[in-house]
């Protein structure tokens, strides 16, 4: 195995953990949470995950890519754990949104 194939095996094992970790264990992490501490949340993985398969020559929609992230379809994701956004939290996004993109 070269080093590109063992990197890119790692790094896939990696995300699917990081996966399992916000489905399973953390599903109570709601995405503006992670959106303003982290500037990414699970539909922006879903979006990176459709651009790596589309550059592979990989047609995936968005929802499909969502259904990979969330391991079921977004639809019932949001149904069973994603929660309105408090007032808080709309403020802290906002603020958070705005650091990130002088970054």
């Amino acid at each position: 195995m070269t080093d590109a194939p063992r990197t890119e095996d790692i790094e896939a094992a990696a995300f699917r953990r990081l996966l399992h970790h916000l489905n399973h264990a953390r599903p109570d992490v709601q995405n503006i949470d992670l959106m303003i501490l982290a500037g990414f949340c699970r539909n922006c993985l879903a979006d990176w995950y459709r651009e790596a398969a589309a550059e592979r020559g990989v047609e995936l929609d968005r929802e499909a890519a969502r259904e990979r992230v969330y391991g079921m379809p977004f639809s019932e994701w949001k149904a069973r754990h994603q929660r309105e956004a408090t007032p808080e939290q709309l403020a802290a996004f906002e603020a958070a949104r705005a650091a990130h993109a002088r970054t």
